[in-house]
């Protein structure tokens, strides 16, 4: 994780140049507060991953003297498709327009739907094609 913390780094020292740059030269606060606030989000990442890049042993990626063939292996999980993501926006969708007309049944149907879509998410994998 060291190099993806150098990656962090970089990129927080950038925006905390740019920041005052942007400021002298549009003196506008939204943009520069925006800036700012990217920098410190950025920074928050630089410092969670050298926090842990300093705990962990290095891995194959970190070290120079790493041959290919440690990296090979099973990488981990990744989770096949799913429409259940569309569903949950769709409700989401749903329950916002109902605020935006102050339809208060829309809304009531909206979270309806998304505890219907949310609960086809969380236990999509305990049954159907992906079950375990």
């Amino acid at each position: 994780m060291r190099a993806e913390a150098w990656i962090f780094a970089f990129v927080t020292t950038f925006f905390v140049v740019v920041s005052p740059v942007y400021w002298f030269a549009s003196g506008e606060w939204a943009g520069t507060a925006a800036l700012v606030m990217t920098a410190l989000l950025a920074a928050m990442v630089t410092v969670y991953l050298g926090f842990h890049a300093a705990k962990m042993e290095p891995r194959p990626e970190d070290r120079k003297d790493a041959e290919v063939a440690e990296g090979a292996g099973e990488i981990g999980f990744f989770p096949p498709y799913s429409w259940w993501p569309l569903w949950c926006a769709a409700s989401l969708g749903v329950i916002v327009y109902g605020v935006a007309l102050l339809a208060y049944w829309l809304i009531i149907i909206g979270f309806g739907l998304g505890a219907l879509a949310l609960s086809g998410w969380i236990f999509e994998y305990y049954r159907g094609e992906h079950a375990h």
